[in-house]
């Protein structure tokens, strides 16, 4: 029987984890982007930049952990939601991609960002 992941052995949940870590560093720095779907759903679900970046610090773990394609890429990307209160306590959704660029972590919002449900 198969098990997901990061649920499965110490050294796949530090790995979680440690991603957790670098995208809430790199939230806290300001590092962080929104794709233009990303924000038309934050709109239309009244949700501001700053309610989401908070849900990603108050995060105490990653939901889920995706493997995805780039079209623009040949190289595997890896995809992380999150799900988790902002500090009004209203439960937000977003996924996102982590990525190095001039040796800094920059976190990209991509997909959506919405209230939990």
């Amino acid at each position: 029987m198969g098990c997901r992941p990061f649920l499965c052995g110490d050294r796949e949940i530090n790995r979680v984890s440690d991603i957790l870590i670098r995208i809430k560093r790199a939230v806290l720095a300001g590092q962080y982007a929104f794709s233009e779907r990303a924000r038309i759903e934050m709109e239309s679900d009244g949700l501001t930049a700053l309610d989401v970046a908070e849900s990603i610090l108050n995060a105490v773990a990653i939901y889920k952990k995706l493997r995805s394609s780039s079209p623009f890429h040949r190289q595997r990307e890896y995809l992380y939601v999150v799900q988790s209160a902002n500090l009004d306590g209203l439960a937000i959704y977003s996924k996102g991609k982590l990525v190095r660029e001039g040796g800094a972590d920059v976190y990209y919002f991509l997909i959506s960002s919405k209230r939990a449900l």
